[in-house]
């Protein structure tokens, strides 16, 4: 018990000075031992590594998981050092979701069917998401989790420690300082006619005294620097191994970049084989890469007035086989009257033509043989 109270005693001591002389330090009252460029470079280039390090790993945990509330479950159950239950992933789930329908709507259906492949096509692509994120957590999450939480622990310890040391050889300096000021006050001859004797042996005791205290002061400095010397030496061995760790996580990142690269290229392949798949259904809508709709034609509208045929009041839909006719083959009426809408603004570039505008509706009157055209427009 008595040993304990001792080192309680010199614990407490040692920590009282520290904070002395970290509270000096800070309003600008002791000297600070500064440490060389080398080492302070070597500092913020720990420091940007794992800031960093923390910042990708957090966001390739969001990129593999996006619901925020699996990602706390994942981190409890490996903080409980807990096996995660497996997980259904969204395209396992929609495929899911699929198969049910086209069960209820009818399987042999065009859509039916069509559900049923894409089910199909889904649950592979669930199937390569899962393995992606296994993958991925174990070449390149888990070493970034192992430098966090082992590398970069073990350089935080040793950096506090190298600053407990660089705290009491600040504090030793500071003592040394001031115990030689002592002396040198101390040991001033004093005058022997306006001094007695008594205060003249006081003064000589004194002066004995502030030289052995002196002596401890430079011993203890000694030995602070002895362990400041030893102890910045572990922790730049330590920092220096911070290329170790870029060259680790960089092979790491290619890993990462090999498991996307050969995700995607699965899930590239099946959707092109299930495009191809629904392209084989008769009836199933299949889109094309042609336009929609043809390329207006590049003469300017003024030199042309372009009009687009309106279909006649009355006039039924004919069926597909007549509508597939060609232009060439329907033969113009004899006589009546024919619309067309105006798509652009015409001017008339003289009296033998007519001015149009746009979705204006122009009526094309037929004469008999013998009679030219008639054209009137409202």
């Amino acid at each position: 018990m008595d040993f304990n109270m001792k080192k309680l005693a010199s614990d407490a001591g040692i920590f009282f000075t520290r904070a002395v002389q970290f509270t000096e330090e800070k309003f600008g009252q002791a000297e600070k031992t500064e440490l060389d460029a080398h080492f302070e470079n070597l500092l913020a280039r720990a420091d940007s590594t794992k800031n960093w390090t923390e910042r990708i790993l957090r966001q390739t945990e969001v990129l593999l998981q996006p619901n925020p509330s699996a990602r706390v479950e994942e981190f409890l159950y490996e903080k409980l050092d807990r096996k995660v239950p497996s997980r259904v992933t969204n395209g396992e789930l929609l495929a899911q979701y699929m198969a049910e329908a086209a069960s209820e709507l009818g399987p042999n259906t065009p859509y039916g069917k069509t559900l049923m492949k894409v089910s199909e096509a889904e649950k592979r692509l669930g199937a390569a998401e899962r393995d992606f994120i296994h993958t991925a957590s174990l070449s390149f999450l888990t070493p970034l989790r192992n430098f966090l939480e082992g590398d970069w622990k073990t350089i935080s310890k040793e950096r506090r420690l190298l600053q407990n040391r660089r705290l009491d050889l600040d504090a030793c300096k500071a003592r040394l300082k001031k115990a030689k000021a002592a002396e040198a006050k101390a040991t001033t001859v004093p005058d022997f006619q306006e001094t007695r004797p008594r205060n003249y042996i006081l003064s000589a005791s004194a002066s004995a005294l502030w030289n052995d205290e002196v002596d401890k002061a430079e011993q203890e400095l000694r030995a602070a620097q002895t362990e400041f010397d030893r102890q910045a030496e572990v922790t730049r061995l330590l920092l220096e191994g911070i290329s170790s760790a870029h060259v680790n996580h960089l092979r790491c990142l290619h890993e990462f970049v090999k498991s996307q690269t050969t995700y995607y290229a699965q899930c590239y392949r099946h959707m092109l084989d299930l495009q191809k798949q629904l392209g084989r259904f008769p009836g199933t809508f299949v889109g094309t890469t042609e336009p929609a709709s043809p390329p207006l034609s590049s003469t300017s509208p003024t030199t042309t007035a372009a009009t687009m045929p309106v279909v006649p009041t009355g006039a039924g839909l004919a069926p597909p086989e007549e509508a597939a006719l060609c232009l060439e083959e329907v033969a113009p009426p004899a006589s009546g009257t024919r619309k067309a809408r105006v798509l652009y603004d015409y001017e008339a570039a003289d009296s033998s033509e007519l001015a149009l505008l746009a979705d204006e509706v122009a009526h094309h009157c037929l004469q008999p043989a013998g009679h030219g055209p008639r054209l009137a427009h409202w």
